[in-house]
């Protein structure tokens, strides 16, 4: 028997994480790409441009204005667009009954406030913030099956929650500020062209960019206080690496009194036991983006201080690929779960590159 496969659409299919999505979902059983649109590649085929074969290589990619007549043929849609694209066409596909996966930072906050303070824009539809299930997974898994609008997370909020957030939920570290270094391939950018992104300024270099002001921060202090049911302080600073894709991030935290070693590890082997794509492993420096690049795994390591120079001290390691687990990846991570499909589909078969 021929299994049915449901109808994808992706609206920004040129942009990187537009690119990963059409990649993985070629080669997803339950799926049939139907739609992908770009204005920059508007008439050329998805075989020309990404070397894909089959029914999906046929596919043309339609005009960006054309994009939400199109998509009331898909069931569910991508949406690997800027955030206020987003905000533009998610209440039409909504209305017109297509679900929405949007990679984009719009519908991720609850409040209405962060959004001209970090990204620019006054929100026009605060009806639906609601309504959208924040889609990471292995924390807020009930509210995504069956869900019409996933927020998919951004890839730094991904990685520093995964790090810490079974730490918060069991009451393990104390209520001092929390600080998030972390370090992404420059694909984290986006598809554009500067000068701070090009070649010649990137390589070689190492440096930290919108310091106590990046737009993922708020999306954090959300997730984490969701996680320990407090407002969490933190800081949290990015970095651009010389590199194409991964996040590697570094968490500092503190056990709270009374509080040990053993359990700490135990609270993060438990909470990602049943996970089938984070991995704990035995300590922060086991870490590193090469089991992870390619992959919509999470490797995290836990450390706790025993050398009496900073008693009580955690470091937590946690590395993804940017636009995998930290964006295309889990953005089918959230298709599977809303359809009722094996959660793995279409993603198990990733795999890394070595060396």
């Amino acid at each position: 028997m021929l299994m049915h496969k449901t109808a994808i659409g992706i609206i920004g299919a040129s942009g990187y994480s537009g690119v990963e999505a059409t990649h993985i979902l070629a080669g997803h059983p339950r799926v049939e790409l139907r739609l992908v649109t770009s204005d920059k590649w508007q008439g050329e085929t998805v075989a020309r441009k990404l070397g894909i074969a089959g029914p999906t290589g046929e596919l043309r990619y339609a005009p960006l204005d054309k994009s939400a007549e199109l998509a009331r043929e898909c069931e569910v849609v991508f949406l690997a667009t800027p955030a206020e694209s987003s905000l533009h066409l998610v209440p039409g596909l909504l209305a017109a009954g297509v679900r929405v996966i949007d990679l984009s930072g719009s519908f991720r906050m609850r409040d209405v406030a962060t959004y001209p303070a970090f990204y620019n824009f006054t929100h026009s539809a605060p009806e639906l913030l609601e309504q959208a299930a924040y889609g990471l997974p292995e924390l807020f898994r009930e509210r995504i099956p069956g869900a019409r609008l996933v927020a998919n997370p951004g890839c730094y909020a991904t990685a520093c929650a995964l790090s810490v957030a079974p730490l918060l939920k069991a009451g393990l570290l104390d209520e001092g500020s929390l600080i998030f270094d972390a370090a992404s391939g420059t694909t984290g950018a986006g598809r554009k062209g500067s000068e701070d992104m090009s070649f010649s300024e990137v390589d070689e270099d190492f440096r930290a960019y919108r310091v106590l002001r990046h737009q993922h921060t708020p999306e954090i202090a959300q997730t984490l206080a969701l996680s320990a049911g407090r407002t969490v302080p933190l800081t949290f600073t990015a970095h651009l690496l010389p590199l194409k894709r991964g996040i590697l991030v570094t968490a500092y935290a503190r056990l709270r009194s009374g509080a040990t070693a053993a359990e700490a590890r135990a609270a993060l082997e438990g909470a990602y036991a049943s996970q089938p794509f984070v991995t704990v492993l035995e300590s922060p420096d086991a870490v590193g983006l090469k089991a992870v690049v390619g992959t919509n795994r999470c490797m995290v390591g836990l450390g706790v201080d025993t050398s009496g120079y900073d008693p009580g001290r955690v470091v937590v390691t946690a590395a993804i690929d940017n636009l995998v687990k930290g964006a295309a990846g889990q953005a089918v991570q959230n298709l599977n779960l809303i359809m009722g499909w094996e959660e793995t589909s279409g993603l198990s078969t990733l795999r890394g590159f070595y060396p």
